[in-house]
């Protein structure tokens, strides 16, 4: 049958939905626990769903802003990258300290309000009335734990920390004398009604220890790898005050960034500012150089000042050269008024420009004419002749007298000209180099000016950046709440419930299976040997079933011993002689003896002749069953006492089964072994056959002593009997090992003490009337 099923696969997919059955119902067994465990863990989740506090998440989005972007081309980094900000920067820092630390001192942190219950206590985000924390948040160096319950007369606060309790009349701490690091007021009606006999709880905690929770608290991450998106989120009981934080956070971000920017606009605003006034100071140096230079060099314009100094030059030049030609015409004439006679005409209009002279010129000449035409009337000495001739004279006298000092005059000239043309000869040689150091002072003034004027420009622009200053991030989703908490989830707690309702009993159950070393049903024996059949499951008796004394008994129990008969029929051999048939087990307690007699009662319903011998001589148990004394004559007194008759010590203990009949173990005999080889069990065992049907023999167990193994040659067959719940695995290894050697002839195992539905589908009642009660 082995060999069979390990040839044919179909066989094992029938063992393991077996198996899988079988340890489903080994599992049943226990379904109170498993119900109790259950209720108790549904129970459990319950109440933590009920009073664990609610934890709701809150997150928000920002979009952080690219300040690098212009209006430049688009190069190969925007194309393939997209973005020029390191979100991983950005993270660290919206989570630094200084940042965190910034939100946590606005939003006044260090300040926590609890709203006390009678079980739970849950966190706040404000007060309902006023709160005002009078200590700095940097000065808390320990932690302040204040109780402040409110009633109609007013407040009555508990300090936790000195265990003295104050009352606070009308609901007013600013109208007492006290120590507390905060100040509380309720100033209306409505305040009053919301926190009326309610009971709250402050904390006041060091700013650090806030800053470092929150920043353990707080999660930032990106929103995918090619967005420039985060998501910050929290964790909290009110979703108020984590919606608060959030938003707080986003906010002190971007002004962080935005005062970083209008830092640098007033710094240089600062900057500016500095360098105007030394800028006013060098411009205001340079003009009153400028100013200073023109006045010394008598300066208003340059290009106009030289070209007058030009004009000048070539005026004085040309007066110079008219005064010449003057000086060159009064020569002539002196030379011709010289060398000419009394006769001779004086040249006349030759661009002499003395009108006195060019008058005496025109009078010569006209008394010249004159005395030319006396002379040719009236001859040389005609008086008017003479008087002509000497006013010729005069007249000449008086040119020439002219002419000296017309001479004179011009030379006067002259000279004064050469030396206002020399000066104005140096004036003009010495204008390249007034020239040059005007404009090296007009350079160094027009290089202050146009420095002035770009530090103007520059500081419209930076004013411009400090009162338009662009945000840090773009806010996509201000901060917003879960509509259900996230902790506790009542499905996950109710899950977790029902599975640890199921598991821990199976847990439990599974590992006492696993270290169990008992023997608890036929699987068992079979698992491990199969050449041995199992011929009798017998279950669990009750005190009053203790013998199958009545024929008719109709119950589980007695069904059970009459299957166990009939299977015995299948292992003995065919004779027409009475079988004989040994029961015996391991160690002691397996209930041989229980089963030796329920067997033979079970033969003897039948009405078969049945003999119940109890051969175990070391530690007997059947008298108990029977009432009998333990010293009765029996089977040790035949054996020792050749004289005694054993058919005198037949018992007949069971009125309703006449055909079964009992040899008890007898005295106590010194030496059980020499008596069951000493020849006459054999005897006697010969001389029953001829007279019973079924010779039943209770012996010793096994492994215990060696009784049973010195007789085991005279019976046809075996019962070796194991108890459910008792009997150790690894003592079948011994009853296989005497099977092997041939100690024990045609061996079969009987469990004892099945439970009434053990794990094989079904009981010993059929539902046809057989092992019911009638």
């Amino acid at each position: 049958m082995q060999q069979s099923n390990q040839q044919n696969p179909f066989f094992d997919v029938e063992d393991t939905d077996i198996n899988i059955k079988q340890e489903a119902l080994r599992y049943l067994r226990y379904w109170p626990w498993f119900l109790l465990c259950l209720i108790f863990c549904l129970a459990t989740a319950f109440l933590y769903v009920r009073y664990s506090p609610k934890i709701y998440q809150s997150a928000a989005k920002v979009k952080i802003l690219d300040e690098g972007k212009g209006m430049e081309l688009p190069s190969s980094a925007f194309v393939f990258k997209r973005s020029n900000i390191n979100l991983e920067n950005e993270i660290e820092i919206l989570s630094s300290y200084s940042i965190l630390e910034q939100v946590v001192a606005g939003l006044h942190l260090t300040s926590s309000i609890y709203e006390e219950g009678n079980i739970l206590t849950t966190q706040m985000a404000s007060l309902p009335f006023v709160y005002e924390q009078t200590i700095a948040t940097d000065s808390v160096t320990k932690g302040y734990t204040y109780k402040v319950f409110t009633s109609t007369e007013g407040f009555e606060i508990y300090n936790q920390q000195s265990e003295t309790t104050i009352q606070v009349p009308n609901h007013d701490t600013y109208v007492i004398d006290h120590d507390f690091p905060f100040q509380i007021k309720i100033e209306n009606e409505i305040q009053l009604e919301e926190a009326l006999r309610k009971t709250y709880i402050l904390k006041i905690s060091p700013l650090k220890n806030m800053v470092l929770g929150l920043k353990g608290s707080l999660v930032i991450e990106p929103i995918g790898e090619q967005s420039d998106l985060i998501k910050l989120s929290m964790t909290g009981e009110s979703p108020e005050l984590s919606e608060q934080i959030l938003n707080a956070i986003i906010n002190v971000f971007n002004n962080d960034g935005i005062n970083d920017r209008q830092q640098i606009s007033k710094r240089t605003l600062d900057f500016i500012d500095d360098r105007f006034v030394f800028l006013a100071q060098e411009l205001d140096s340079i003009e009153v150089n400028k100013k200073d230079f023109k006045q010394d060099n008598n300066l208003v314009h340059l290009a106009a000042d030289s070209e007058i100094s030009m004009q000048q030059r070539s005026q004085s030049e040309l007066d110079v050269f008219k005064i010449e030609s003057q000086l060159g015409v009064a020569n002539l004439i002196e030379e011709a008024l010289s060398s000419s006679s009394t006769n001779d005409l004086l040249p006349s209009n030759i661009g002499i420009e003395n009108s006195n002279i060019n008058a005496l010129i025109q009078d010569y000449n006209l008394a010249i004419l004159d005395k030319g035409k006396l002379i040719s009337s009236g001859g040389e000495n005609n008086p008017t002749v003479k008087f002509l001739n000497s006013k010729l004279r005069d007249l000449k006298a008086n040119i020439n007298s002219s002419l000296t000092a017309y001479k004179q005059q011009l030379k006067l000239s002259e000279q004064q000209l050469k030396f206002r043309n020399s000066r104005f000869k140096g004036e003009v040689s010495r204008l390249p180099e007034k020239e040059k150091l005007l404009r090296a002072i007009e350079r160094q003034q027009k290089i202050k000016e146009s420095l002035y004027l770009l530090l103007l420009q520059k500081r419209e622009e930076a004013s411009i950046n400090l009162a338009i200053t662009e945000p840090s991030v773009k806010v996509v989703e201000y901060a917003l709440s879960s509509s259900s908490p996230i902790s506790p989830k009542s499905r996950i707690a109710y899950a977790v419930g029902l599975l640890s309702g199921l598991l821990i009993p199976f847990g439990f159950f599974y590992i006492l299976f696993m270290f169990d070393t008992k023997l608890h049903s036929k699987k068992d024996i079979e698992s491990k040997v199969s050449h041995i059949p199992v011929v009798g499951e017998i279950p669990q008796s009750k005190k009053d079933e203790t013998i199958f004394s009545h024929p008719n008994d109709r119950s589980a129990f007695a069904e059970s011993f009459r299957i166990l008969s009939s299977n015995v029929d299948y292992i003995l051999p065919k004779s027409e002689h009475g079988k004989v048939i040994l029961c015996t087990s391991t160690i002691k307690g397996e209930g041989k003896t229980f089963v030796s007699l329920n067997l033979s009662l079970a033969l003897s319903s039948l009405n078969k002749k049945v003999l119940l011998i109890g051969a175990d001589l070391r530690n007997p148990q059947l008298h108990q069953y029977i009432n009998l004394d333990k010293d009765s004559p029996g089977l040790s007194d035949y054996l020792h006492n050749t004289d005694f008759d054993w058919k005198k010590g037949i018992l007949k203990s069971f009125s309703r089964q006449p055909h079964h009949n009992m040899l008890v173990s007898g005295s106590l005999p010194p030496n059980p072994a020499h008596l069951l080889t000493n020849g006459r069990l054999d005897a006697l065992l010969e001389e029953a056959k001829g007279l019973y049907d079924y010779i039943i023999v209770d012996t010793a167990p096994t492994i215990l002593v060696t009784d049973t193994l010195l007789i085991s040659n005279l019976a046809d067959a075996t019962l070796y009997v194991t108890r459910a719940d008792f009997t150790e695995k690894n003592l079948l290894d011994h009853s296989i090992e005497l099977t092997n050697a041939k100690k024990l002839i045609n061996m079969a195992y009987v469990i004892n003490g099945v439970g009434s539905k053990k794990a094989y589908g079904y009981n010993y009642g059929y539902g046809y009337g057989y092992g019911e009660e009638t």
